[in-house]
């Protein structure tokens, strides 16, 4: 007969993996959306693309809903845009939740416009699957933009 204890041990050492496996999801994606902030930020238009699944929908408050070509030409306006400059803070990423190949994100961006110097802090939430290619990329994300001052410290 096996012990309650031994049964309890068996039970975490099964289940370890899968806790690691959510943990290094959770930094793989972190890890793509820093890394898409230097990017943007860094004018680096194919590399920000690639953060988006080519199957994307977004919605994003007061515009159309726009799919993977649409929401890539909007980035490459933003960066080549000869009258303003857009740089993003790195996101404040309130929580991930990590399924299988899929994975809820719950983020706060910060972008700043200049001439103006305005603020805007874009809450929102992307919904991230694992591609064939092992890449975490948004395939669905909803957010809006709030003109209000930053309520986090610069980074």
């Amino acid at each position: 007969m096996v012990s309650a204890g031994a049964r309890c041990l068996g039970a975490l050492l099964f289940l370890a993996p899968v806790g690691v496996a959510h943990a290094d999801a959770a930094g793989e994606i972190r890890a793509r959306l820093l890394q898409w902030t230097a990017d943007f930020n860094a004018g680096r238009k194919a590399e920000a693309c690639d953060l988006f699944s080519k199957t994307l929908i977004s919605d994003y408050r007061g515009a159309p809903e726009t799919d993977y070509a649409a929401r890539c030409r909007l980035l490459e306006r933003a960066i080549d845009n000869p009258t303003h400059r857009f740089h993003y803070a790195d996101p404040l990423i309130k929580e991930i939740i990590v399924e299988g190949t899929l994975a809820v994100v719950r983020i706060e961006w910060t972008e700043t416009v200049t001439p103006g110097d305005i603020t805007l802090i874009e809450p929102g939430m992307d919904i991230f699957r694992k591609e064939t290619d092992g890449k975490w990329r948004i395939i669905r994300y909803i957010a809006y933009d709030e003109e209000r001052p930053p309520e986090r410290p610069p980074q």
